[in-house]
């Protein structure tokens, strides 16, 4: 088998490839570097936006924990009013039947002539 020598490219072709490809790399690579400064920067924005998100939350949260709790305290006066309120019905129905009573016993005392 004989083999052909190839044709060298002369050696300023080599340079001007190499050239090339060096440019091509570096274009490459800062395109890259551009795509992960834009990623890294909506990144940025959304943690900001969640975060400012989260803060709302949080105050919405308060908020509704305070209703709550002056709800709560609310309540609970209002069930002892309602206790309060029960006992003294129950204190008031039984003096009614004492005079009820007392009344009706009085009428049936015969009156002596």
């Amino acid at each position: 088998m004989s083999s052909k020598p190839q044709p060298t490219s002369s050696s300023s072709d080599l340079d001007e490839r190499k050239q090339k490809r060096k440019l091509s790399n570096r274009e490459s690579a800062r395109r890259s570097r551009m795509r992960k400064q834009q990623h890294l920067d909506e990144l940025v924005g959304q943690v900001s936006q969640l975060q400012d998100e989260s803060k709302k939350m949080r105050q919405m949260i308060d908020g509704a924990t305070q209703l709550y709790i002056n709800f709560a305290s609310e309540n609970n006066g209002l069930r002892a009013r309602v206790s309060e309120l029960t006992d003294r019905l129950h204190s008031l129905n039984s003096v009614i039947k004492v005079v009820s009573e007392v009344s009706e016993l009085a009428y049936d005392v015969p009156h002596i002539p």
